[in-house]
């Protein structure tokens, strides 16, 4: 592209998605500048340090490195070369509250073993339900994967019609939901239970959401859960050095008003001092639903194809201890009673679950560099119901976590962490909803519900404007941390295809 700025491409937004998009783009050799509101990039993937302690602020997390592998390759890197990846197996630790506990492990044969110790009989219909994972994570590698896809009409026109097309779609498990699958493969309800929280990475409730999500279980276990050495945020900074290698302009603390359209063509945005930038192009990482509102106030896209809900939020605690817990791995789920009521609670009902599952990270087991000497920096996240007007989150705050941590105590054996806790913070659905700007404090964009189109997000690509592309967990292929960097990947990609010419690719390798 010739240096003028009227070539330039801005990312407006610096989440993973937009980070993701930047490289992709500036590899392709787009001029590329960011816009960040806030005065650090990675989005939710921020970085607390308190008191000697470090924490993730967001996701903590790490599977389907291939996802990021493809980013960094499309610049010629290695992401092994920029961050040191240590894989975690058992993957996690689950306790229920017969006070039993369930590890987690990637190996089949493994697996097997731990669950006919634990729930005899249950093996064989675990390992029918790995291979329907399996199929139908295929089939969203063939149809969903690093294309821009918004509807059952896009996977269409992406493949053809074909009696082979159409048979691949049903075969997804249409009108079916995750509930359902599970249990029509273990009906053990702890390992049910299990199942059914790897549709928690997407922050939507299994009993509401599209079979096909099923295939989360595979990727996760033929690729593995991973720890950046230094917390999911030494993957942030690792993206930031590229971003940097390759002459991107990061402008953080720099706040976008509007992005201007003119005849169904992105010409310009302008920032919020006023500043009206020219621009060839933009990827907009910000919530697609809030951008429709703010940044795209009256621009009719065609991204918005239906009504979208907000997914989950949560309440997340950040507890400094002066001991960590030896029984602990570094992922823990601490499960319901009932799931069926958390799920009624959070999602239907609107109110924060009586009957709570909670999450913890306890990455001092991996890297004890993140608190004081024989501490932990301990992550708790309840999910809780995206913003609703019959919850004020400062009243109900105090109770809540008091309810929190006594579930850690009686059932996770944390018995004395209150004694523990040298230091905290805290973040509810309200803190979250004015600290990220997202879709009533969702924490992960939109929820997929809907047993035929919960799959679907809008489009990366809106069919009523050229030279703009979404990326984050509000577009296509949907939440969780490999799909939003996924999302930058098809956003990055498709506006340099619209801008072809002018862009000289380079070219990928190897990704996986």
């Amino acid at each position: 592209m010739s240096a003028s700025s009227s070539d330039k491409v801005a990312v407006v937004g610096g989440g993973l998605g937009g980070l993701s998009a930047a490289a992709v783009l500036a590899a392709r050799g787009a001029d590329v500048v960011l816009f960040e509101r806030n005065e650090w990039l990675g989005g939710k993937a921020a970085e607390l340090r308190l008191d000697g302690y470090r924490f993730d602020m967001g996701p903590t997390i790490m599977m389907l490195p291939s996802a990021w592998r493809r980013v960094f390759a499309a610049a010629g890197r290695r992401l092994e070369d920029e961050v040191e990846l240590v894989r975690l197996d058992p993957q996690w630790r689950c306790f229920y509250p017969d006070r039993s506990t369930l590890d987690l492990w990637a190996g089949r044969e493994r697996m097997v073993e731990e669950l006919e110790a634990f729930a005899p009989g249950s093996a064989p219909g675990y390992e029918r339900f790995l291979d329907h994972s399996e199929r139908l994570n295929r089939l969203a590698h063939d149809y969903f994967f690093y294309k821009p896809i918004g509807s059952l009409w896009d996977v269409v026109r992406h493949k053809g019609l074909s009696v082979s097309t159409l048979g691949d779609v049903m075969s997804m498990g249409a009108g079916r939901t995750v509930a359902g699958t599970v249990r029509g493969h273990v009906p053990d309800p702890r390992v049910a239970q299990m199942l059914d929280h790897f549709t928690q990475y997407v922050g939507s409730a299994p009993d509401a959401s599209p079979a096909v999500l099923c295939g989360i279980a595979h990727m996760q276990t033929d690729e593995g859960v991973w720890y950046p050495v230094g917390g999911i945020r030494a993957l942030v900074e690792a993206l930031i050095r590229l971003l940097r290698d390759l002459g991107v302009e990061l402008r953080t603390g720099v706040g976008v008003r509007r992005i201007e359209v003119e005849g169904q063509r992105v010409t310009g945005l302008v920032t919020e001092a006023g500043e009206r930038v020219p621009l060839a192009g933009a990827v907009c990482n910000a919530d697609v639903v809030r951008a429709h509102q703010d940044l795209l106030a009256g621009v009719e896209t065609g991204a918005l194809t239906r009504r979208y809900e907000a997914a989950c939020s949560g309440v997340v605690l950040y507890l400094g201890l002066r001991e960590r817990y030896e029984h602990l791995l570094h992922h823990n789920f601490v499960f319901s009673e009932d799931p069926e009521a958390e799920f009624e609670d959070i999602y239907r009902r609107k109110r924060p679950a009586e009957d709570l599952t909670a999450y913890l990270c306890a990455p001092a087991q991996s890297d004890p560099g993140v608190a004081p000497a024989g501490g932990e920096a301990l992550y708790v996240l309840v999910h809780a119901p995206a913003l609703s007007e019959g919850v004020d989150w400062d009243e109900v705050f105090p109770a809540y976590r008091q309810r929190i941590l006594d579930k850690l105590k009686t059932q996770a054996g944390l018995e004395d962490l209150e004694e523990r806790i040298v230091c905290e913070q805290a973040l509810t659905p309200a803190s979250i909803h004015s600290r990220y700007k997202v879709l009533d404090g969702a924490i992960y964009g939109l929820a997929s519900h809907g047993r035929f189109m919960g799959a679907f997000k809008p489009s990366n690509v809106p069919s009523g404007v050229s030279g703009l592309t979404f990326a984050g967990g509000s577009a296509h292929p949907g939440p969780g941390m490999p799909m939003v960097v996924m999302s930058g990947w098809i956003a990055g990609d498709a506006l340099a295809r619209q801008l072809e010419g002018a862009l000289a690719p380079a070219p990928l390798v190897a990704a996986s």
